[in-house]
């Protein structure tokens, strides 16, 4: 009976056994290994040079580091950042020099997830790649200029991976059900063609998460009887409950799309700022984090043009907090669509950064003496509040010509409102003010 368990063949995933093995069966990325190409030349040359491979997940970068060590028959060593540390360094260092000295070849090492490195971690890798002991390939999810050491990406090249198309992802599945040796084509499935687009949108751009869920597909399909041996949309709606899109929560995808959100509000595009929303939301991104960064967007980029902006966004954050899903998400939206309508205006930002910047820069100006105060017969002494003129005191309540601010900014402008929104309301009544300071005060026409 051991001598049975033994013999079977160990499994190994669809994804796995379907791994392209050369390039004219590796789908997507044409930009970067069709003929002609700056990365294909080099690896049709057999001149190989360090690079990084930044990408999403499922989009080949092991696969087409595996695919050019074999193109150009280099020794392939790979280790993952998130299971390795300075001892696997080493020990793939040193089979490499093995590689160089006893048998004359190159290595190339590769290092998944070699953002989750640290610092002194990457720099293990720098003697071996300027001596040439290894042609170093990192893949990363992230961006390298944030993640990886300047040091290590000056030896690099950088290749950009992108998601796979649907097209892609449905060639992909396509050949898989038709492959014999290493797919599923013993089980002659067949594949309705709406659950093929559903499969292929739901993959999101990763051919890895494709054909893992072609093999759920497949098991399910398979408890049929043959003649029902069909993934219909059915069998992917089963599979599809509760799955949800790529999305990082602490990386690249996250902050990409809490920029497009925000830009999209900021350029008034109503549909734009929906859209981005669900995705976040789709994606696990948490509704009150979607709240605070509304309420920013109401500061910074509509500020006083409309400020029903910022008790719309803080009443849509109370919605999240009080009610939770559904209904806080809906008030969410409604934000974002009134938000995205709203008049525009960053002068109370520009203002506020203007005064900040003065702040931090500027020596530290007294108050002035009419402006202090005086709860103490000492103080009185001293003048402190002597000649200060009561606003309500004064007509119109406005004390014309009064100034504010330290002797040293008297006049010192932060805000400029525009003419947009209310804020061209605000406008107006500041230009109004300032005649009168120029002037002295109201006139007989101001008074009826």
């Amino acid at each position: 009976m051991s001598d049975d368990l033994f013999s079977q063949e160990i499994y190994r995933p669809l994804a796995a056994r379907m791994r392209p093995n050369s390039l004219d069966n590796f789908y997507g990325q044409q930009h970067l290994i069709a003929p002609n190409r700056p990365l294909r030349e080099a690896i049709d040359g057999g001149l190989l040079h360090s690079m990084i491979f930044w990408g999403p997940p499922g989009v080949g970068k092991t696969t087409l580091a595996k695919i050019i060590a074999h193109r150009v028959d280099a020794h392939f060593e790979s280790i993952s950042a998130v299971l390795s540390g300075v001892k696997e360094i080493r020990s793939a260092i040193a089979k490499a020099q093995e590689q160089r000295d006893v048998r004359g070849r190159k290595t190339i090492l590769f290092v998944d997830e070699v953002h989750r490195f640290n610092k002194s971690q990457q720099d293990a890798f720098l003697p071996f790649v300027e001596d040439g002991t290894v042609v170093f390939i990192g893949a990363t999810t992230e961006n390298p200029s944030f993640e990886l050491n300047n040091a290590l990406l000056s030896r690099c090249r950088v290749y950009v991976l992108k998601s796979l198309t649907e097209e892609d992802i449905a060639t992909v599945v396509e050949q898989a059900l038709i492959d014999t040796e290493h797919g599923l084509g013993h089980q002659k499935l067949q594949f309705e063609k709406k659950a093929l687009s559903m499969l292929a949108v739901a993959a999101d751009g990763d051919a890895r998460r494709a054909l893992n869920l072609l093999e759920i597909a497949s098991d399910l399909a398979g408890q049929g009887t043959d003649e029902d041996s069909v993934i219909d949309s059915a069998i992917l709606e089963q599979i599809l409950v509760g799955d949800s899109r790529r999305f990082d929560k602490g990386g690249e995808y996250f902050y990409d799309q809490i920029s497009a959100l925000h830009k999209a509000i900021r350029g008034s595009s109503t549909d734009a700022g929906l859209y981005w929303l669900c995705r976040m939301l789709d994606g696990g991104c948490d509704p009150i984090y979607l709240a605070r960064r509304l309420v920013r967007i109401a500061n910074e980029d509509i500020g006083n043009a409309d400020p029903r902006a910022l008790d719309l966004a803080l009443s849509a954050w109370n919605v999240q907090e009080r009610l939770g899903s559904p209904e806080g998400e809906l008030a969410l939206a409604q934000a974002v669509i009134y938000m995205s309508a709203a008049a525009k205006s960053n002068a109370v930002y520009s203002a506020f950064n203007a005064a900040m910047a003065d702040v931090k820069s500027l020596p530290t100006y007294d108050v002035p003496v009419h402006l202090r105060n005086a709860p103490t017969s000492l103080m009185k002494d001293l003048d402190y509040g002597k000649d200060y003129r009561y606003a309500h005191d004064e007509e119109g309540a406005y004390a014309a010509g009064e100034s504010y601010m330290p002797e040293e900014l008297a006049g010192k402008q932060y805000y400029f409102p525009t003419d947009r929104g209310l804020e061209k309301k605000i406008s107006e009544k500041l230009d109004y003010l300032r005649s009168l300071d120029d002037t002295g005060g109201l006139t007989n026409k101001d008074n009826k």
